[in-house]
């Protein structure tokens, strides 16, 4: 019990800013071990970011309470997954040789690819999250994309080789990840998302206070708890398996830059649902 407490502590305190007080030691095997709760710190991020939006849209407009979301939940992780889709966008558009790619994601500093890349990803959220507070949804909904995309790092870990072996955070103490220690990820992300979905019928209506403004019924919602896993699965796996033909494996900001793209991917189904469904 008490080294799953510190797994779970650990995995808190590396992806978010949750003021999680508890002292540990750092270890490559603490860091494996704490993968599995990757979901749980997805589920919590979501839900802070629910709560945090129905708050705003009581008291402003769409638009604003959307972009006070947006930026509650950047500022939940720290930024750190923006981090690595911006070096990413960096190293991989800049259509080098491999080498020169993980140079330039190495390098601390943001390119014009990076910041471009931020830009379009951060304004495509902020319309999404918008479509969704007027369309309406079961508010539970909203939870699934943090969830299934931290998942999917953890599965990428245990799928793809590390591009610079034990070198680099990832390297040092991601390295030897099995699909064990992804499976066990991906039962509690399927674990949370089957109690959120049995919960949904029970809490009140969404920020918008409106259940079918643009004709959602239950079918749609159901297929929507069946449709974001695997949609999470389907663009996860794709951009990885791209990734991996051009850097060779994997990297830390390969990582961020999966969980920010998933994350965009299932905010994208969800409003598909709602407005052509």
């Amino acid at each position: 019990m008490k080294m799953n407490v510190q797994a779970a502590a650990a995995a808190f305190q590396f992806l978010t800013r949750f003021p999680v007080k508890m002292t540990l030691d750092y270890t490559p095997e603490l860091f494996r071990r704490s993968t599995r709760f990757y979901p749980l710190v997805g589920l919590a991020v979501g839900l802070t970011v629910w709560i945090g939006g129905a708050a705003a849209s009581y008291l402003l407009p769409p638009l604003p309470a959307a972009v006070l979301m947006l930026i509650l939940w950047v500022g939940l992780t720290g930024g750190l997954h923006l981090d690595g889709w911006m070096d990413t966008a960096d190293g991989l558009l800049s259509y080098r040789s491999r080498e020169r790619m993980l140079e330039i994601m190495k390098d601390s500093r943001v390119g014009a690819m990076g910041v471009m890349a931020c830009v379009l990803l951060l304004l495509l959220k902020a319309s999404l999250i918008y479509s969704l507070l007027l369309g309406g949804l079961p508010p539970l909904l909203l939870l699934l994309p943090p969830v299934w995309s931290r998942w999917f790092m953890v599965h990428a870990m245990a799928s793809w080789p590390m591009a610079r072996g034990k070198e680099g955070l990832a390297g040092s103490y991601f390295n030897g990840m099995t699909r064990e220690q992804s499976m066990e990820s991906f039962l509690l992300a399927a674990g949370l998302t089957l109690i959120a979905a049995l919960l949904s019928p029970l809490l009140p209506y969404g920020p918008a206070g409106i259940w079918n403004y643009r004709g959602i019924t239950w079918l749609h919602a159901g297929l929507a708890w069946l449709l974001l896993p695997l949609a999470a699965w389907a663009a996860g796996w794709w951009a990885g398996r791209r990734m991996n033909a051009k850097l060779g494996g994997l990297t830390g900001d390969t990582y961020g830059a999966l969980n920010e793209g998933i994350e965009t991917v299932l905010l994208l189904v969800l409003t598909i649902l709602i407005y052509r469904f």
